[in-house]
């Protein structure tokens, strides 16, 4: 399975390209191929240290959507409408929607943009035949690079297609100790978007760290 990441430079799409690339064909798209292609050196230098081997390439963000079956926003909301704005190709693809829109005021808040949620959005900005599935949301950004340590969160996803749900549900329990959970339709993922700001707020005015979800 080839997996896109847009947006594979940051925090979360490094770590998912860490994660996934020992597994999975992954794709990490920049919106300069030079750092894609340095993301990419860094994670492999990385895996090779712990005799793994992965298949990873460096490209744009276009040719990341152009070459994978599966495409992950890894980027922060501010940039969700600008990017796809410049995206093409998202025909008949499974999108994955990691994307949380808080804001911070003195603690964190969740600010949906009108259509009520960061996923609702996203699946209106591209073509028809193309499958949202909101995945991912409250996974804390710095613990999918702690390649030696289990990611042992739940993962809630939210998606209108039983069968696009299923693959991302697969994949999720594909990656370390992830669990993966059916949470309903995309109208759903309003929900799960906002438990993100929740987990901040416990950390920070608890000082803990990578507070996350798991159901038991």
């Amino acid at each position: 399975m080839k997996i896109g990441i847009v947006g594979g430079t940051g925090d979360i799409g490094e770590g998912m390209a860490l994660r996934l690339s020992s597994k999975y064909d992954v794709i990490v798209g920049s919106r300069e191929e030079t750092k894609a292609i340095a993301t990419c050196e860094t994670c492999r230098e990385a895996l090779q240290v712990r005799g793994l081997e992965c298949s990873l390439a460096g490209v744009t963000n276009q040719r990341a959507v152009d070459e994978a079956e599966i495409v992950v926003l890894a980027i922060p909301f501010k940039h969700v409408a600008p990017t796809l704005k410049s995206l093409t190709g998202f025909e008949e693809k499974i999108v994955v929607s990691p994307v949380n829109p808080i804001e911070r005021t003195t603690y964190f808040y969740y600010a949906p943009p009108p259509e009520g949620s960061a996923a609702v959005m996203i699946k209106g900005m591209l073509p028809e035949s193309a499958t949202v599935c909101a995945a991912f949301n409250n996974i804390a950004a710095n613990r999918w690079q702690m390649l030696d340590e289990e990611l042992d969160y739940s993962v809630a996803v939210c998606c209108d297609d039983d069968g696009a749900k299923q693959t991302v549900m697969d994949l999720i329990n594909s990656i370390s100790s992830l669990r993966a959970y059916d949470a309903g339709p995309l109208a759903a993922a309003s929900i799960v978007e906002s438990v993100t700001p929740l987990l901040l707020n416990i950390a920070r005015f608890n000082r803990m760290r990578d507070v996350g979800i798991r159901f038991v």
